[in-house]
């Protein structure tokens, strides 16, 4: 991946922008550390939706999504009784 310090980067962002597009992602460093990537669009919304699983593959999974949901046994909070006048 091409390399853009944060300075050149900034003064010719149309340029980056262009690049990224026809050429994919570009890196943008600051003192010499790579510090950001410039993705494409699409390649970006494809990197989301895989990283998110779907509905479908939570439905199918073998582990239990109920865990979370129910306290541990003896570990549920009670209400205080109210005393009534």
């Amino acid at each position: 991946m091409p390399i853009w310090p944060v300075q050149v980067a900034k003064a010719r962002f149309s340029e980056l922008l262009d690049v990224c597009v026809s050429e994919g992602p570009q890196v943008v460093t600051r003192r010499g550390t790579e510090t950001a990537v410039l993705v494409p669009i699409d390649e970006w919304r494809r990197l989301q939706s895989s990283a998110r699983p779907s509905l479908k593959q939570l439905l199918l999974t073998d582990s239990a999504r109920t865990d979370h949901l129910v306290p541990e046994r003896g570990k549920a909070r009670r209400r205080q009784a109210i005393a009534l006048p």
